[in-house]
């Protein structure tokens, strides 16, 4: 896991948040959540700029939720959450893409966010190659299980986020 100061070069300052609020309350910088007492567990990771790297997020939030004990239920929405950010990140942004997961002690809840150079100035292979009604379902999935999620835009890119309700308990 990344230390608070690691985190802090890995997601630059939030500009402005476009729907409900960040990790830590509105307009405050993910930066300081390794700081924040409300919040017990943290970690970010690199991901390539490629199709696979959804399958490698899932792996990465799927052990990360096992170690904080979240609930299958919970899990499976979480990595539902996780495969649409990179998945739209992977054919709507450019590089880099980081993933950020946060437990938060008050409210039992995760927050899923991930990191991109922006958006892209050409769709993904797999946007460009299919049909209108095969794609573009994933803001929906993220409204309908998070409790609020929106995107931050920042020097280096955009941060997509999704703040999801759980339950910890025997898995």
């Amino acid at each position: 896991m990344e230390t608070s100061e690691d985190l802090s070069q890995a997601i630059p300052a939030p500009v402005r948040t476009t729907a409900g609020d960040g990790p830590c309350g509105r307009g405050r910088d993910a930066a300081l959540i390794g700081r924040d007492p409300l919040l017990v567990a943290h970690t970010s990771r690199r991901l390539a700029h490629r199709p696979e790297a959804v399958g490698h997020a899932r792996r990465i939030a799927q052990s990360v939720l096992d170690a904080w004990g979240i609930d299958d239920d919970a899990a499976h929405s979480v990595l539902l959450v996780v495969s649409e950010l990179v998945t739209n990140a992977v054919e709507h942004a450019q590089p880099p893409l980081a993933l950020h997961l946060y437990r938060e002690n008050t409210g039992l809840r995760v927050w899923v966010g991930l990191t991109d150079g922006g958006p892209s100035a050409r769709a993904g292979a797999w946007t460009s190659s299919c049909a209108h009604d095969e794609h573009g379902r994933g803001l929906t999935i993220i409204e309908a299980l998070a409790a609020a999620h929106g995107a931050d835009s920042h020097a280096g890119g955009t941060t997509h986020w999704a703040r999801l309700p759980v339950v910890q308990g025997a898995r």
